[in-house]
This record gives structure tokens, C-alpha cells and sequence, in this order.
């Protein structure tokens, strides 16, 4: 490895960093990370700070899982990678399929197609969707609902069901047939409607709106995440999520949930669909199978959704879809050790519990200080504040304020991510109840020291 002044040298010069401007990398330099601990980072220069961003929502158990590491290092020495495609598999893959149906039966999910990550899992439950409805002799069904602020992957299909548009305008145009409805985003929404409840209803009734203008028989699936993430935590009203479901029932659409983010226990739950009591027809998922330790994901499919593939007699329901890398040996024995970790920890329960301290902590801080314009949560260890220069317009904080707001809470003792004008806080699970006050010791004293 490469000493401290040559890292520093180089940094950004020759690596373009995801979701940056590569001129404002250079102009200043992303932070070195250089160790993690518990749920600790240190960075080059051995500044050591509570990783309030989980990884990027992933490192649920923290940075000392030594089960995971082991595993890694057993599978790499028993075999470092094989290729699952028709033909071959391996021990390791075929044994986690069968604890993710274990895990995943509550929600009627029992089948997994390996993948290198979250993107790539969206991806595939997109094409299984419009692939189901050809199979099923419904071949107009290709298009697809999605919501405004929704998040998916950058891929060039879950950039078009991305409901933002940073992810769409460089890159468009985009996949045709997506329309996009408003969120349940009770700080900002087309309705000009504050009460949850009311606004799901609102909402829902624009999806059907949308439904019945596109024609019922065009739409291939509806997808979301059970609480959006990327757009700034919007956590939905608990009838939002199970009425979606009752209208693609309705009208014959497969039901997504994108739960890169939200599966293996974040919102307090062991996925977004339980959490809100529904069964998805396919779930992305990704992030904390392995928790980061290793690029790997899984689209789940439902027990009806699979019986239609596999009772498919022609060429049909073949899957011409893969990657290099699904189904990888060390990432399924990661994500085995992951699970086994996940379950014994059990740290969903550690969400809900550290998740509501969180929330409280920080709505107290949003009543001490008016750039907070809104203080989202409730659901788990996923939180957010949204800055605003003026509360009565709701006017978004610019974002060089912003910046010093981020650094001062990185002084302060945490590390929490900026997402247009939000902070959003995603420690991992295991965090503690004295840490998680640290958390909010530190938001509440970078947000007075900067402002």
C-alpha cells in the first residue's frame, strides 16, 4: 500500500467518484477513509468518527463482523470464484437460495436470482416482470409506475423508473412506457397536503388515474421502495403501501419493492414489505446480504410468479439474463455468515428500538433550530433533516452552506451524507444506545457551529 502523501497526491486525479462531479473532486477532495471498528471510521489523517451513513446503508453489523470475514477467506481458499451459469453451480450458492426462502418465506418470495448488486437486482425485476406478462400471452404489458423522489440504481432501467431527476437529465432519453406518480412526501407534494393519510389517498388515487390512462393491459409492474431512501427518507403512511398493492391486484400489475436499502432489518423489520404487512410479486435486494463486505445481491420471486416460469413449456420463460458474477462462491459465503449474524444479532429489533431514540433526539433538534424544515423517520435507523433557508417558503439551503454543515458534523464526531438539502443519518444496526446520543450530540453541534 501506498504511503499517505502519495494517497493524498492522487486522490480523485485518476478516479472518478460515483455521484460527483469529477471537477469538484478535484477542487476538493473526498475524505480518505482509511480504517473501520465497530461503527467507527478513521481517516488518513486518524480523525475517528462515528459512520452515521452505514457504509451507503450496507454495513448493518459494523466493521467487525469476523464471521463474514472468515467465511470470505474459507471460500477463497476453497474456491476463489466458478460460474453459475447453465451447467454449474456451486456449494455456496446453492445453500444460501435455500436460507434466503427460509428468510424470505413470511413474504412469499422463495426463489433467488444472484446478482453483483443493487442496480443490477431492479434490473432484473424489471425484465422478469415484463418477461412474467409475455409468458402469460399478455405481451403489451411493458410498461412500467413508479414514484416521484423514488430511488433505483443507475442502471439505464432504474434510471428510468428513478423518480429524480439528477439521475435521469444527463442520461435521457430514457426507457419509454414509465410514468411516475407523486410520493407520499407530506413536506412537499402537488396536493398541498400536510396529513399523511389524506395524502396516501391522494396519491393512490392519481396511481389509479394513471392506470387507467395508460390502459391497465399496458402496465407490466408498479415499483417503490417500501420508505424512500436516496430521495430524502419519505416514509409513507402505513396505508399507502398495502393500498398500491390492492390496486395492482386490481388491475393485474406485479408489485416491486426495491428494497436494496430497506431488507435485512433497517426499518426495524426484516424487510419494508413485512413492515407494512404486504407480500411483493418481486423484491430487489442488495447492500446488507453481505454486509458490504463483498458486491452481491438477489431478486426474490414470489412462489406465483416463479410457478409461471417454471411450468413454462417454451422458450418463453427462459432467463437470458446474468452476469458474470451471480451466484459468486466467497459473496454467497459472505452473504451465508451475513444471514446467520443478522438473525443472531437480531438486529431489526436493535433498528426499532436505537431507530426511535434517533427520531426523538432528532425532532428535538429540528424545534432548536429553524434551518431544519423537516425531520423525517420513525421507521428504523433511517432519519433525515431537511435544511431550508426560509421555513415559511421552504426555500432549499444552498449547498455550500450545506457543505459546512457536514464538515462541522464530521468534527463534531460523525459522519452523516448529503443528499441534495438533506442530511440523512443510516448507522449501522448495531449501534448502540451510547452512540447513537453521540450521533445526535454531533448533528446538534455541527449544525450550531455552522450556522
Amino acid at each position: 500500500m501506498q504511503g499517505e502523501n502519495f494517497l493524498k497526491e492522487h486522490n480523485a486525479k485518476h478516479f472518478w467518484h460515483p455521484m460527483a462531479h469529477p471537477a469538484e473532486s478535484l477542487a476538493n477532495p473526498p475524505k480518505i477513509v482509511s480504517k473501520g471498528d465497530g461503527v467507527h471510521i478513521t481517516d488518513i489523517d486518524g480523525f475517528r468518527a462515528i459512520d452515521g451513513v452505514g457504509g451507503l446503508w450496507n454495513v448493518n453489523l459494523g466493521y467487525s463482523c469476523q464471521p463474514i470475514k472468515d467465511a470470505i477467506s474459507a471460500q477463497l481458499d476453497a474456491l476463489p470464484y466458478y460460474a453459475t451459469f447453465r451447467g454449474t453451480s456451486t456449494d455456496a450458492t446453492i445453500e444460501l437460495s435455500v436460507k434466503l426462502a427460509e428468510f424470505f418465506a413470511p413474504d412469499g418470495l422463495t426463489r433467488a436470482f444472484f446478482t453483483s448488486g443493487g442496480s443490477d437486482s431492479v434490473e432484473i425485476c424489471l425484465r422478469l416482470a415484463r418477461q412474467y406478462h409475455k409468458i402469460r400471452g399478455q405481451g403489451d404489458r411493458t410498461k412500467f409506475l413508479a414514484l416521484k423522489k423514488g430511488y433505483h440504481g443507475t442502471h439505464t432501467g432504474g434510471a428510468s423508473v428513478n423518480g429524480n431527476s439528477n439521475f435521469r437529465r444527463n442520461y435521457e432519453p430514457m426507457l419509454p412506457g414509465v410514468s411516475h406518480i407523486p410520493a407520499p412526501y407530506t413536506y412537499r407534494n402537488p396536493f398541498n397536503e400536510s396529513d399523511p393519510a389524506t395524502l396516501a389517498q391522494c396519491c393512490l388515487a392519481a396511481m389509479e388515474d394513471e392506470i387507467q390512462f395508460q390502459g391497465a393491459d399496458t402496465i407490466a409492474a408498479f415499483i417503490m421502495e417500501p420508505v424512500l431512501g436516496a430521495g430524502g427518507v419519505i416514509p409513507p403512511h402505513e396505508s399507502f403501501l398495502p393500498g398500491a398493492r390492492a390496486l395492482c391486484d386490481k388491475y393485474g400489475i406485479l408489485l416491486i419493492t426495491d428494497e436494496v436499502i430497506t431488507a435485512f432489518g433497517r426499518t426495524g423489520s426484516w424487510t419494508g414489505a413485512r413492515h407494512f404487512g404486504v407480500k411483493p410479486d418481486l423484491m430487489a435486494t442488495a447492500k446488507a446480504i453481505t454486509n458490504g463486505y463483498f458486491p452481491f445481491g438477489a431478486a426474490m420471486i414470489s412462489e406465483h410468479v416463479a410457478d409461471v416460469f417454471e411450468s413454462d413449456k417454451t422458450s418463453k420463460g427462459a432467463v437470458f439474463s446474468g452476469y458474470t458474477y451471480s451466484g459468486h462462491p466467497t459473496g454467497a459465503a459472505a452473504a451465508i455468515a451475513c444471514l446467520d449474524e443478522t438473525l443472531r444479532l437480531d438486529v431489526a429489533s436493535n433498528a426499532g428500538t436505537r431507530g426511535a431514540q434517533m427520531h426523538a433526539g432528532l425532532q428535538a433538534i429540528a424545534e432548536r433550530h429553524a434551518v431544519v424544515g423537516d425531520c423525517r423517520g420513525g421507521h428504523g435507523l433511517m432519519n433525515c433533516l431537511e435544511l431550508v433557508s426560509d421555513p415559511e417558503a421552504k426555500t432549499p439551503l444552498d449547498k455550500a452552506t450545506i457543505a459546512k454543515v457536514h464538515e462541522a458534523v464530521y468534527q463534531a464526531g460523525t459522519l452523516v451524507r448529503v443528499s441534495g438539502n438533506n442530511l440523512i443519518i443510516s448507522p449501522p444496526l448495531v449501534i448502540s444506545e451510547e452512540e447513537t446520543n453521540a450521533v445526535l450530540n454531533a448533528v446538534d453541534s455541527g449544525l450550531a457551529a455552522a450556522l
